[in-house]
């Protein structure tokens, strides 16, 4: 194995321990072996469809006969990892590269090779200097690397400059964050999203090279005279392209924007009924927890961002109250501005809770560092800052004593579970019920037998304070939302109309 750019001082043997940790992707949410799971996350489908083709031999003539699985393996993209710290320990440094080592295997490539260099601030032409660049690019040939991965963001020139030197490709951090979400995307608003992303990621990089990208011709191109019907402004191909982009970027929020009204709909008939929404760093375990509370059966997996497309599921609280539960997209370190904007529509279930139940990785080494991203996130989210927050410290059983102290001694009220064993749940349940709103109209009414569907709804909305069967229908006392107050009650004169109006024999 190659040495880790790390500082000079640094003997080879402790650079050789550095990369295996790196490579072994240990201390991080995606460590090795498989994901564990429990009754509650049903027959996972979704899983299943992912890895779902697989060729049978002998049954083709023909010569390029590869499933799509195969034809993936087949360019599976062999990477080599660079990150670059200023300040902070080196640990910290090692943490993130760890971390992106897990990116780039959930985008399907096989990680090789990781460095680290350490540097006052990036070189403004090749991100990490000339000299470290033809290193970098000895270790790509050595072991035969197609791909450089940079754990930041790089400038467009910047990325040609790297690429001029070590003769691969190189993509930074927040194009391997958009290709991992263009992947798991499933839902067209999902994917109009991601594809809007991409675009603004790819509108300032566009490259052009020389007169192979002209379509001007005025009088002569090339020293050759191009003749009659040629002359002209004209428009060059990247200028061109940048028309198509914004053309079709301007397509897709008119898409995305047209979507609202179907949320807008879905959240309506949600109204009256508590909402809580699940939020957290990518892999912490949100949809672990969301299938432990409602038995939903989305999908779980060991990799980072399996989860895209948001759920919503209905729960009870232990005193029989009905609450929904949105599980949203995961987030991340330096999550691409772009994913940002673009999932607004999404992170506006968040905006909407009553209640937000913020999961973190305790048996993760700087679950500080995860808390601190999900809030830089939520803080661009309009109204999410003001939701009251509950930290759900999951994975507990894995987690070390001393973290699990330090992360209690903070400000935000917090529990400890486990959404695998099923460890601190009961308790969860009890938070959720005690932090939820209760209703706080109270009516006292009697309803006829033929409104048992208003009975049902306070008993499964509300919190229904008495009940008895009278002679003219239900005598009810319970809290509820103004909006059903008002239909109890017209419901109630209605009854009562009725029954003093007088009967025709």
């Amino acid at each position: 194995m190659s040495e880790p750019l790390l500082d000079d001082e640094n003997s080879p043997s402790r650079a050789d321990a550095v990369l295996e940790r790196v490579l072994s992707r240990a201390g991080t949410a995606v460590a090795e072996g498989a994901t564990q799971r429990t009754e509650y996350d049903g027959d996972q489908l979704e899983r299943e469809e992912r890895a779902a083709l697989r060729r049978v031999r002998g049954l083709s003539t023909e010569l390029e006969d590869v499933s799509e699985v195969e034809y993936r393996q087949l360019r599976l993209e062999k990477v080599v990892l660079v990150g670059q710290y200023s300040h902070g320990k080196a640990e910290d440094a090692e943490i993130s590269l760890r971390e992106l080592a897990a990116l780039a295997e959930t985008a399907g490539s096989e990680v090789l090779d990781g460095v680290l260099q350490r540097r006052p601030h990036p070189d403004p032409a090749t991100y990490i200097g000339k000299g470290k660049a033809g290193e970098v690019k000895e270790i790509v040939a050595a072991v035969g690397a197609d791909t450089v991965i940079v754990n930041d963001d790089l400038a467009p020139s910047q990325r040609r400059a790297l690429e001029d030197v070590v003769k691969v490709k190189v993509i930074d951090r927040t194009a391997l964050i958009l290709d991992i979400f263009a992947q798991h995307a499933k839902s067209k608003e999902g994917k109009a999203q991601v594809e809007l992303a991409q675009l603004e990621y790819l509108l300032p990089r566009l490259r052009g090279w020389g007169e192979s990208m002209s379509r001007q011709a005025g009088g002569q191109v090339g020293g050759a005279a191009a003749g009659m019907g040629s002359r002209g402004p004209g428009e060059t191909k990247i200028e061109l392209d940048r028309r198509r982009i914004r053309n079709r970027m301007a397509q897709l929020r008119r898409e995305i924007r047209g979507m609202a009204p179907a949320r807008a709909v879905r959240r309506d008939k949600r109204l009256g009924m508590p909402n809580v929404a699940i939020v957290g760093y990518t892999n912490a375990g949100k949809s672990s927890l969301l299938n432990r509370i409602t038995g939903a059966g989305v999908l779980v997996e060991n990799a980072l961002f399996a989860t895209l497309d948001p759920t919503v599921r209905r729960s009870q609280t232990p005193d029989g109250r009905e609450f929904t539960v949105s599980d949203t997209v995961g987030f991340v370190k330096d999550l691409p501005h772009q994913l940002v904007a673009a999932f607004a529509s999404t992170l506006e279930e968040v905006a909407n809770a009553d209640l937000v139940l913020h999961v973190v990785d305790a048996s993760h080494p700087d679950p500080e560092g995860q808390i601190r991203a999900v809030r830089e996130v939520l803080a661009d989210v309009p109204g999410a800052s003001q939701v009251p927050e509950v930290l759900v410290l999951n994975k507990a059983d894995i987690a070390e004593h001393d973290v699990l102290l330090r992360l209690r001694g903070r400000p935000e009220p917090t529990i400890e579970v486990s959404a695998l064993t099923g460890e601190g749940m009961s308790e969860l349940m009890d938070l959720v019920a005690q932090k939820l709103p209760r209703p706080e109209v109270r009516v006292d009414l009697t309803l006829p037998y033929t409104r048992g569907d208003l009975v049902a709804e306070a008993h499964s909305k509300g919190e229904v304070l008495s009940e008895k069967h009278g002679p003219e229908g239900y005598e009810l006392a319970a809290l509820v939302s103004e909006a059903l107050a008002a239909r109890m009650n017209e419901a109630a004169q209605r009854s009562l109309k009725d029954e003093h109006s007088p009967r025709r024999d």
